[in-house]
């Protein structure tokens, strides 16, 4: 039986604003989520922190520090058992997304309209907790 699989995130904060992908992919296909995605094998994080935002908006960008994790667990027999290790990213160039990858939309969205937006599971809390956003629904 395999493990869980390893996956990082962009938090990308800018003017006030979060930088969101609409996932096409499970698990939480058709939420938001921060871009992001699996580590590939022989890819530092950082460099599947910056490859997963340029894939997935467009944009490029520096990994900061370390922000948190979160553990998905499985909630369907499809879906993986995903670990996913989010850090903070300094864009080199502030800009417009353009979604690509396994992304179907990108977006600036407001810190204080973030927590009404339908996001990927645990987003919210996770957010909230490390002082993102202010309140979560």
């Amino acid at each position: 039986m395999a493990g869980p699989d390893l996956a990082v995130g962009a938090v990308v904060v800018d003017d006030d604003r979060l930088l969101l992908v609409k996932r096409s992919t499970a698990p939480g296909a058709g939420t938001w989520a921060v871009p992001g995605g699996r580590v590939e094998r022989g890819e530092t994080l950082a460099e599947a922190v910056t490859r997963e935002l340029r894939e997935e908006t467009g944009l490029d960008g520096a990994c900061g520090a370390f922000i948190g994790l979160t553990e998905l667990l499985p909630e369907a027999e499809d879906e993986p058992h995903a670990v996913i290790l989010d850090f903070e990213v300094t864009l080199f160039e502030a800009g417009e997304p353009v979604a690509a990858s396994d992304a179907t939309e990108a977006a600036w969205f407001f810190l204080s309209d973030v927590a009404d937006l339908r996001l990927a599971p645990g987003l919210a809390e996770f957010l909230h907790d490390h002082q993102i956003i202010a309140t979560f629904t």
